[in-house]
């Protein structure tokens, strides 16, 4: 009675034990869908997104010295006695008089000859490195999409030659296994098909571990914490024509929002230096207090206003401005060397990606022609081998010849696709 029951209590709790992402029904995606569930769900799309809305709030905060700031105060003091004197201290008034008062401060900058408007001006640009540097990594995401997508449909394509070639091997276990038994052939022909047949026993595991390996590298790519199954819509190999090379340089020197993103960030140093140097010149700002006094003592009146106008000077110090000065303008031409080196960087990955397309385009055709030879070979061999005018031998390498054909047309041909989104990608038109 005792085990009934817990039987009964361990399938009342097994639906709601969580279900393995290797246990769910796959799911069926084309790469569009994959390149929409990656912007949506990975980690380094939100970052890219938080950090351009970070820079955004400091650019806000810059602007704020072009408006009034404006202080609430509430005083409470009482003096030892009348005649309270401060008799060391700062230079300010040494009389204290007993009083309770509140009112308000307001502080508006005038000019500071351009450090303000400098500091906007690098904050602004830091914000579009930022908003550069997101669309950077949108593009490093799809990339990543693109070469998990294509390398799972290539392990599916080789899985399912493995699972062909291990079924034909089987087949012809079978048939020389029946030929032996009639003394039509020997044991050595049912040897060496055994061999073959272990042979791609073992090839069919490989191919379903790799696999496996990349659905759940796949899903890593999608964002997915738990491993996936996928059914992907295969996608069509684009061989159209592809321009000069020199006008894809152009276009990537023009378009690439990581080369965006570091000329904007040289702008910001630039801008950063000038506001540095500016810090050398004066600072004028008006200033006004209001308020009322609730308890005071009877030399004091019930209410008090003043304004004024205050210049800022700096005189010395110590070399501090000069050396942060220095500081920036020596950044900026870090930021500017930077960006040429990243540009030159930019040019020789994008003929090397142009280069590496066309090779995949060759290799392509070449191995669809090597795979129609192959199989026109393993036929012959079998016809052959049926008519008993060749040896097993003859077949076995014929059909070794016939899966490697199959397998390097399948390499070629998602190759073909993968080198594609990286030129794409290399030139800045990899887009969702």
């Amino acid at each position: 009675m005792q085990k009934v029951i817990l039987l009964t209590a361990a399938l009342a709790v097994a639906p709601a034990l969580p279900v393995s992402g290797a246990d769910l029904a796959p799911v069926i995606l084309t790469l569009a869908e994959a390149h929409a569930t990656a912007l949506r769900n990975h980690p380094q799309v939100e970052i890219a997104q938080l950090r351009a809305l970070v820079s955004q709030e400091i650019s806000k905060q810059n602007q704020a010295a072009y408006y009034p700031t404006v202080d609430g105060y509430f005083d409470a003091v009482a003096a030892g006695n009348r005649n309270t004197r401060l008799l060391a201290g700062g230079l300010n008034n040494p009389v204290i008089y007993d009083r309770v008062a509140d009112g308000f401060g307001a502080a508006q900058l005038i000019t500071d000859f351009g450090r303000t408007r400098n500091l906007i001006a690098s904050a602004r640009f830091s914000a579009k490195a930022e908003a550069q540097n997101a669309a950077a990594t949108k593009e490093e995401i799809l990339l990543n999409v693109d070469a998990n997508y294509f390398n799972v449909l290539q392990t599916q394509a080789v899985l399912g030659v493995a699972k062909e070639t291990a079924r034909a091997r089987q087949l012809l276990v079978d048939q020389v296994t029946a030929l032996e038994m009639n003394r039509l052939k020997s044991e050595l022909d049912v040897s060496f098909a055994e061999v073959a047949l272990e042979q791609s026993r073992l090839f069919l595991q490989r191919a379903s571990g790799d696999a496996d390996g990349a659905q759940a590298s796949l899903s890593s790519a999608l964002g997915y914490r738990q491993a996936r199954r996928y059914e992907l819509a295969d996608e069509p190999t684009r061989s159209d024509s592809v321009p000069d090379v020199h006008a894809l340089i152009e276009f990537a020197l023009e378009t690439r929002p990581d080369l965006l993103r570091s000329r904007y960030e040289r702008d910001a140093a630039g801008s950063f230096a000038a506001a540095e140097r500016d810090r050398n010149y004066p600072t004028i700002t008006a200033i006004g207090e209001i308020g009322n006094a609730i308890s005071h003592d009877a030399r004091l009146p019930d209410k008090y206003a003043a304004g004024g106008i205050t210049v800022d000077l700096p005189l010395f110090a110590g070399g501090s401005y000069l050396a942060r000065q220095h500081e920036a303008e020596l950044k900026t031409e870090i930021a500017a060397q930077a960006l040429r080196d990243l540009e030159d960087t930019v040019s020789r990955d994008v003929r090397l990606a142009w280069i590496n397309f066309n090779t995949s385009l060759e290799r392509l055709a070449t191995t669809e022609r090597l795979l129609k030879h192959a199989n026109q070979a393993f036929a012959l061999a079998q016809a052959r081998y049926k008519n008993g005018s060749s040896s097993i031998v003859e077949l076995s390498d014929a059909q070794v010849n016939a899966t490697s054909a199959q397998i390097a047309e399948a390499n070629a041909r998602y190759d073909t696709l993968l080198q594609r989104a990286i030129l794409d990608y290399q030139i800045g038109a990899l887009k969702p």
